[in-house]
């Protein structure tokens, strides 16, 4: 008998089913789709990422900034916070579409690009829907755009089932493709079968089409509640099949875990770089003017911009830290349920508006009387951010036998670890949003001193962890004495005498 045995199959990224060599692929015009993923993973992040940019460059007078703050900008903000969860629907549904379809062919690359490019064109459209927010056009742009993804993803569903070749072994092998075809038809199209509600509403009462849209976000989940309403009405019912449940959106059959570390790294790689080229359009300055105000010095043109650079290091700051929180997160997460993915969603959401944090608090010495709303704004931002980091986590912990590694467990060697880092944003913000009520004058002192403070926290926050877990050591070991055993275990536990 030889030595010599075949290699064993490589598996998919979840793991779940044997594909093919790259040679086998050429031979019958196929290639697995994982570069094409990674692909659309980041062209969808950075679209979504960059419909923050409208609302980055409202001009805000400063005689009427409480007001605009309040109306203007808070109006933005909840329509960029609307269209990138409805991107990240888009998203999700790509993700579920290519568990469907394992290989893809020329025809299938080409429809991927064509759904690509409609989705490139969303931000033009949300930008005219921050402009005139009352207008049609801009809703109905931005409906008929979401319409048009989810028609092109249903010729992928249609075209790869005709050549069950293309599709998942689980799927191609199973008796029940026509289910299994109309169950992802149903995923890639009730989206836009909203938006399509939505465009016709947008033609002559837009407040329906803003609220239609809104319920694209949340379908998934009130579908998932009316299910478990159904089924505690009916009782118990019998299991579906194993192949079929797969592909649902059960809890405990979330997205990909690396498809959703790889959207999440795109956002965070794209809010940093979109910190960088706001300062490159705006902090450069004109030839003509270096000659005649200053005189030929460069150095005393860029001086100007001090403040400016200052606020870009300390956002560049800000953005690096939560990624880093995020990685830790996930490096201790094994599978992420769906709940998880929704707060990772909003979590990435407020990630987007930290160009906003930074056009506010690079705007302090321009218009210094204004720093105290520009602070608040930074602060909310930064808090959202990070506390639905936090909520991942904490959401993880409630099922920790099957989300999270044993280190990260209440109890393990990394649980102290990570609540501190996953705390130390929420709390750095929220105090010093509440350190502006009452000490209004040192606002911009108080932000700056927390943008430099939790750097340096999260440098020293092991040995932190390691010093405080020991005080607690510490002051248990100070605590009264149990009772001896002969008293009964029942004998209450009273102070030492004086």
């Amino acid at each position: 008998m030889s030595s010599l045995q075949a290699p064993e199959p490589a598996l998919d990224v979840q793991g779940d089913y044997p594909m093919g060599t790259g040679d086998e692929d050429a031979a019958d015009g196929t290639q697995h789709s994982h570069r094409m993923l990674s692909f659309s993973d980041a062209l969808l992040s950075i679209i979504a990422t960059v419909m923050i940019l409208p609302v980055t460059h409202t001009e805000l007078s400063p005689q009427q900034l409480d007001k605009n703050i309040q109306k203007l900008l808070a109006t933005r903000i909840a329509v960029y916070l609307m269209t990138f969860l409805i991107v990240t629907v888009a998203w999700a549904a790509h993700t579920r579409l290519f568990q469907v379809v394992g290989k893809i062919d020329d025809t299938l690359a080409l429809l991927n690009l064509a759904c690509m490019m409609t989705i490139t064109f969303l931000p033009f459209t949300f930008s005219l829907m921050v402009a005139f927010p009352a207008a049609p056009l801009g809703i109905f742009l931005f409906c008929a755009c979401v319409i048009a993804i989810g028609a092109v993803q249903a010729l992928i569903v249609v075209y790869a089932f005709r050549f069950p070749h293309l599709l998942n072994p689980q799927i191609g092998r199973s008796a029940h493709q026509g289910l299994h075809r109309r169950h992802i038809l149903h995923i890639v199209l009730r989206g836009p079968a909203l938006c399509f509600l939505a465009a016709g509403f947008s033609l002559f009462f837009y407040p329906v089409s803003y609220l239609l849209l809104a319920t694209v976000i949340i379908l998934p989940y009130v579908s998932k509640a009316a299910s478990w309403c159904r089924d505690r009405l009916r009782g118990p019912q019998e299991l579906p099949a194993p192949s079929v449940e797969f592909f649902t959106f059960d809890l405990q059959e979330p997205l990909s875990k690396e498809r959703v570390e790889a959207f999440s790294d795109g956002v965070y790689a794209i809010v940093a770089t979109l910190l960088i080229l706001d300062i490159c359009s705006d902090n450069v300055p004109d030839a003509k003017d270096v000659a005649e105000r200053f005189h030929g010095s460069l150095v005393a043109a860029l001086s100007e911009f001090g403040p400016q650079f200052l606020a870009y290091f300390g956002s560049f700051a800000t953005v690096g830290l939560l990624w880093f929180a995020h990685h830790s997160l996930f490096l201790h997460v094994r599978k992420a349920t769906q709940s998880m993915g929704l707060l990772n969603t909003l979590s990435l959401a407020f990630v987007g508006g930290l160009p906003l944090a930074y056009q506010q608090t690079s705007a302090f010495a321009r218009q210094p009387h204004d720093e105290l709303e520009r602070v608040r704004v930074s602060c909310a931002i930064i808090f959202f951010a990070s506390i639905f980091q936090f909520a991942m986590w904490t959401t993880a912990l409630l099922h920790e036998a099957e989300t999270l590694q044993p280190s990260a467990r209440f109890g393990g060697r990394e649980h102290a670890f990570m609540f501190a880092k996953l705390t130390l944003y929420p709390c750095a913000s929220l105090l010093a949003f509440a350190s502006t009520c009452f000490l209004s004058r040192f606002s911009t002192a108080i932000f700056h001193l927390m943008q430099i403070a939790v750097p340096f926290a999260f440098l020293l926050l092991r040995l932190l962890v390691r010093l405080g877990l020991a005080l607690l050591r510490a002051l248990r070991g100070l605590a009264p004495p149990a009772r001896h055993a002969e008293e009964g275990p029942q004998a209450p536990l009273l102070p030492a005498p004086c």
